[in-house]
């Protein structure tokens, strides 16, 4: 985590008067949450983040939003096109054994530290 504390300190007064919100959340996507209408759902809660904020009035307005899909540069999560197309992709792509794999069970009591 060298490389995002780096990022961090050095983006910092460049972002100023805006910060870096404490510590980011993550988590691995679950079969459940990889699923179509549950990952578009996800995607387009994040896609809202400066809306609920009250950075902007539409996500569309957001100029730092989007997904970069290799060979697809300009390809953007609100384009008509962009989720049968990132479908397509993402099957296409996929290791044939990812259905098969078993994650831990979730702990809601631990807590992610990046070190």
């Amino acid at each position: 985590m060298n490389g995002m504390s780096f990022l961090r300190t050095h983006l910092a007064r460049l972002l100023s008067p805006h910060k870096f919100q404490p510590q980011a959340y993550d988590h691995v996507l679950r079969q459940e949450e990889r699923k179509r209408n549950a990952f578009a759902k996800t995607c387009f809660y994040i896609l809202a983040n400066p809306v609920r904020d009250g950075l902007i009035k539409e996500s569309e307005r957001w100029p730092f939003c989007g997904a970069v899909i290799p060979g697809y540069p300009d390809l953007h999560p609100l384009d008509q096109d962009f989720w049968p197309l990132f479908w397509r992709l993402y099957t296409s792509s996929r290791a044939s054994d990812a259905s098969e794999r078993k994650l831990p069970p979730r702990n809601s009591q631990e807590t992610h530290v990046l070190t």
